[in-house]
């Protein structure tokens, strides 16, 4: 069981990718998603992160919120647009 309440840098940690500001705004402004593309099926994750962040978003749990806040960074451009 995951006992700390899960953030940003968690996910990040979680997802095997560097977790500090830097690295966390330099993968967002790298890996921007296109419109059509679900964050889950985005080709530059691996099938364990991909499943991780499917199951997760799906089941709705603590990490759901954390799942949602990334997806919404990962889609800024398109917001701006």
């Amino acid at each position: 069981m995951f006992d700390e309440q899960p953030t940003l840098e968690l996910l990040f940690e979680q997802l095997g990718l560097g977790s500090d500001q830097t690295s966390i705004d330099n993968f967002v402004a790298s890996h921007q998603l296109p419109k059509d593309v679900m964050m889950h099926q985005a080709d530059f994750w691996s099938l364990s992160q991909r499943e991780f962040l499917s199951s997760h978003w799906q089941k709705d749990d603590e990490w759901a919120i954390v799942i949602d806040t990334l997806n919404e960074l990962l889609s800024q451009d398109l917001q701006r647009k």
